[in-house]
């Protein structure tokens, strides 16, 4: 197996879990919940949704981690879009859109 191979597997392997914790809490209703829901956004479509990475430091631990990991998926696994990791997930990331477009109002 290969460098990059080795390493694509271990980037989805800590990236695609934490992918589906951060889209559960996306769906949530808190301060948290908005900030990963704008990260998530921003990996989706940088031009539509700008995301200050500042905004990443009112994260608890954990959730910074399961960011910093997704963040890590987008970058060096290059295997899919972030949404296409979900079945339906272009319909499920423009809810989350509605969501922040909603709180922005």
């Amino acid at each position: 197996m290969s460098a990059l191979e080795v390493e694509r597997e271990t980037v989805l392997a800590a990236g695609l879990p934490a992918l589906q914790r951060l889209a559960i809490i996306a769906q949530r209703d808190t301060g948290q919940a908005a900030t990963v829901r704008l990260f998530l956004l921003g990996l989706y479509n940088g031009y539509r949704f700008p995301f200050n990475l500042t905004t990443l430091r009112g994260l608890d631990l954990e959730l910074f981690s399961d960011c910093i990991a997704v963040l890590t998926l987008d970058a060096r696994a290059t295997v899919k879009e972030v949404h296409q990791y979900f079945n339906n997930g272009g319909e499920l990331f423009e809810q989350f859109a509605e969501i922040a477009m909603e709180s922005r109002a």
